[in-house]
């Protein structure tokens, strides 16, 4: 992770400033915001409420990005779309016409009816940002009808970024300057923010990486040396393995940052994998609780060790697994290696497992079909290559024997890779 925060001096966590971070699904119709409601007026103290893009809009803006980009005009059906959803949200909540979410639509379509760039990344950020900025504005909307003091803020305006599109790191020490001038509690209780969005030094719009929205919120903790931060999700707190997929999974009631950290790296979707960082540097505990059920316990993660023997399940769908062979038959060596890492970096591909042999170099990868092609012709040029695309990559952490017969029996088993306490399987997906 680049950035410049062993410069900065630590402090001791402000008391009553707590950060809360609200996803899609908690946001997602006009009931669901009403309930946020009741979960903010249960929590004492100044707040940063940090809000995702509603329901599946992210996912939504995004096809109508790739579909604008390509000049295809099938893009205003699915604007069309987003914009309703909004609009009857809002009508719901405030029995009229709002305004400001009649103006930011204003905006996103006099930005379409313009030429692309070349740049796809710079396109996106621009485009897909219009999420978090719609859904903000309607929840400090809402919450301003309800309670005193309560204040909208473009996360834009202190989050600043480099300039790598769609995955920018960070300028703590930037963004730590914009906070103290920007951020103050004297007349505002709570600040109604955006997740996932930042901006660069020249004020253009970028993005954290997908489900970024966790990160903004350790982030601002950071920032304000806050006394917690709360992730609000559909399940209890975190499980040891997603309810969709497993039966009767274990809630675990505390996490060290460590343990969390090599969850999420694994792939666990509970919690992004860059948010820890920012909170172990200054002991901010981390809560996971459910906005369906806010009065039950949830997890806690905090820099304490905790003991595990309960198994973590964590599963990868829609893998790629690629084993590449040098032409002339010679040994894996340092040269290809590096072809390999540099042919990689080159399509930025985010790889999930790596195993070589004398002969050989695997790895498994998130199926991208915009990629894929491009990427097995580069590969194709310089080593034999073979592939599967129909897999899945299962990790467990703390495993046992019964855990693996678990999850691989009756499946077949592309490549395994075992440590001390983790073993990870490339398996035929189950269909």
């Amino acid at each position: 992770m680049r950035d410049k925060k062993s410069t900065l001096p630590l402090k001791k966590a402000m008391q009553n400033i707590k950060i809360n971070k609200f996803g899609g699904a908690s946001v997602r119709s006009a009931k669901a915001i009403r309930d946020l409601l009741a979960i903010i007026k249960s929590i004492d103290g100044k707040q940063v409420v940090v809000v995702s893009a509603m329901g599946k809009t992210t996912n939504k803006l995004e096809l109508l990005t790739k579909l604008w980009f390509d000049g295809n005009s099938n893009y205003i059906s699915i604007f069309k779309e987003v914009k309703n959803d909004h609009l009857a949200i809002s009508a719901e909540l405030f029995g009229e016409k709002h305004d400001e979410i009649e103006h930011t639509f204003d905006a996103l379509f006099e930005l379409l009816q313009k030429p692309s760039s070349l740049d796809y990344n710079y396109e996106y950020d621009k485009i897909v940002s219009f999420g978090e900025i719609l859904s903000t504005k309607i929840v400090a909307k809402y919450l301003s009808s309800q309670l005193n003091n309560v204040t909208w803020l473009d996360i834009r305006t202190i989050l600043k970024t480099d300039q790598i599109f769609r995955e920018a790191s960070v300028d703590w020490e930037l963004s730590a300057k914009m906070t103290s001038k920007t951020i103050s509690f004297a007349t505002t209780d709570i600040y109604v923010t955006q997740g996932f969005i930042g901006s660069t030094k020249s004020n253009l719009t970028t993005t954290l990486g997908r489900e970024g929205s966790d990160y903004t919120a350790a982030a601002l903790a950071w920032l304000l040396n806050s006394e917690s931060v709360t992730v609000w999700k559909d399940v209890p707190g975190i499980m040891n393995a997603d309810p969709k997929w497993l039966e009767n999974p274990t809630k675990i009631d505390k996490l060290s940052y460590a343990e969390t950290v090599e969850l999420s790296y694994y792939g666990a979707k509970v919690i992004h994998p860059k948010t820890l960082r920012p909170l172990q540097q200054k002991g901010i505990p981390l809560y996971v609780k459910s906005f369906l059920n806010p009065t039950l316990q949830g997890t806690e993660i905090n820099n304490l060790h905790h003991k595990h023997n309960t198994p973590f399940y964590i599963r990868k769908e829609n893998q790629v697994l690629v084993t590449l062979y040098p032409q002339d038959f010679s040994f894996m060596e340092h040269h290809n290696i590096q072809l390999i890492q540099g042919i990689l970096s080159e399509y930025r591909l985010q790889v999930n497992l790596i195993q070589m042999s004398a002969l050989s170099f695997s790895f498994c990868f998130d199926q991208s079909p915009q990629i894929w092609d491009a990427l097995k012709d580069a590969l194709s040029n310089l080593f034999r290559l073979k592939f599967n695309t129909c897999t899945e990559l299962i990790t467990i952490r703390h495993y046992n024997e019964d855990a693996i017969e678990r999850v691989t029996n009756n499946t077949k088993v592309f490549l395994e890779q075992k440590t001390r306490k983790t073993v990870q399987f490339v398996l035929e997906a189950k269909r």
